[in-house]
């Protein structure tokens, strides 16, 4: 009876005009928005918000804060209470279907977008850890966020069109055609980006030569559709992520996991250099600590060899073996390559003579430094060759070098000398008073006074 009293001392209270009870119904029903919202917002957002904080979760609470994964559902409730409430106000009954479809809407637009911010938090949270240094999830997060958006568009338009969710389907069924070819880029983009990372083939951080998209340095970002690789002059190439899978390119990865980076270099030796070492040089040679043991094993074998002539085929330099001063240094490279401290011994080490060309006869030194870091491998090479070209001349070599244009002019004013001096001497042969004067005496050289 309580109640029933309290109802009809609350309906004296009631206005009888149809616009005030409809006006009355509007209030009351936003304020019972409100207030779901702000008991939403003061205890459920808050109980996460503390779940978050207990369980050690500090960053996941920060990145919903950041992408406002908080704010869209709280959003969401007032949109959601109007739907539910519009039908209990009064008179409005032409406007309640309108009114409570957009609310419907909008209630799940905003719960849509908190549920991206949720999938953007992740993303977050992940590039925070190490692993993100090696694979990454952008890719599959944005293609989470086209399908929540391509469901919200269904969604919203049969909520706002008041039809079934199937019936939208059917007909973007309908519209499959048009649907691939508008989303060709973001299909072909999808399938590699899956390839790229399931196949372990591109890592954040990996670097990568791809000369028809002139990107030559360190992979920074791998997205759904496109990959951003920093050159070496800081400049940044993007290259589509499905160039990455149909297209061919170098990764360097594979290089620094092994621990040894490839050193392959020639030195061009003048060919008109190369000869046979005598008998007291490979002897003055034997000072050098890298070639001892190879020239004692070689003498003898040589020796043995030479026995076999016989006395008179043996007295022949043609036909004895004899050491070359050019198979003497490749000896004496592969020696040096092999004690060198930060060369990986236990990887390829070779010293080989290449076929002879116009610009000399290259020798290739081909090895692996124990460093993979740029300006350490740089190092390294340095020191080797440096080595090389200095030990050359000990060996009775020279690096060829093409003629300058100073080397060209010098040549041409000693030749010019040369002629002049020639004719000086025939002037002077032939009594000529010119040359005497000029100071030729038949006999010595010339000289100016």
């Amino acid at each position: 009876m309580d109640w029933d009293r309290l109802v009809v001392r609350l309906g004296e209270y009631v206005p009888h005009e149809a616009w005030a009870q409809t006006l009355v119904g509007i209030g009351v029903l936003v304020v019972t928005a409100l207030i779901a919202q702000w008991v939403v917002a003061r205890i459920v957002l808050f109980c996460a918000h503390r779940l978050l904080i207990l369980t050690g979760r500090e960053n996941w609470d920060k990145a919903l804060h950041r992408r406002r994964a908080y704010h869209n559902a709280w959003y969401a409730v007032p949109f959601a209470v109007v739907s539910l409430g519009v039908g209990l106000v009064p008179h409005m009954e032409q406007a309640v279907s309108v009114v409570g479809r957009l609310a419907h809407a909008a209630a799940w637009i905003c719960v849509f977008m908190a549920i991206g911010g949720v999938l953007s938090a992740l993303q977050d949270t992940y590039s925070a850890t190490t692993r993100a240094q090696t694979r990454s999830i952008k890719g599959y997060i944005q293609i989470g966020k086209l399908m929540l958006i391509a469901i919200c568009t269904v969604l919203v338009l049969s909520i706002v069109l008041d039809r079934s969710p199937l019936w939208m389907i059917s007909g973007l069924g309908a519209l499959s055609a048009v649907l691939l070819l508008v989303f060709k880029d973001t299909l072909l983009s999808f399938v590699a980006s899956t390839q790229l990372t399931s196949n372990d083939m591109l890592r954040i951080g990996d670097w990568i030569e791809m000369p028809q998209a002139n990107a030559d340095g360190f992979v920074r970002d791998i997205a759904l559709h496109t990959v951003k690789v920093q050159n070496w002059d800081n400049t940044v190439t993007t290259v589509p992520t499905y160039k990455l899978f149909s297209e061919s390119y170098r990764n360097y990865r594979q290089m620094f996991e092994s621990g040894g980076r490839r050193i392959k270099r020639t030195l061009r030796v003048d060919a008109t250099s190369v000869r046979f070492l005598t008998d007291d040089e490979a002897q003055g040679l034997m000072r050098f600590r890298l070639l001892r043991d190879y020239l004692t094993a070689k003498q003898t074998d040589l020796q043995q060899s030479n026995s076999q002539l016989g006395g008179e085929l043996a007295l022949v330099p043609a036909n004895r073996r004899r050491l070359t001063n050019i198979g003497t240094f490749r000896a004496y490279a592969l020696a040096f390559i092999k004690q060198h401290a930060e060369i990986r011994h236990d990887m390829a080490q070779m010293v080989r003579m290449m076929e002879p060309q116009s610009d000399g006869i290259p020798i290739e030194v081909y090895c692996f430094s124990a460093l993979t870091a740029w300006v350490e491998f740089e190092r390294i090479q340095g020191d080797i060759f440096d080595h090389m070209l200095a030990i050359l001349p000990e060996l009775g070599l020279r690096l060829y070098q093409q003629p300058s244009g100073a080397d060209v002019g010098a040549m041409g004013d000693g030749l010019g000398r040369a002629i002049q001096q020639e004719l000086m001497r025939e002037r002077a042969l032939q009594g000529h008073p010119a040359s005497v004067e000029a100071g030729w005496e038949p006999g010595g050289g010339a000289g100016m006074r």
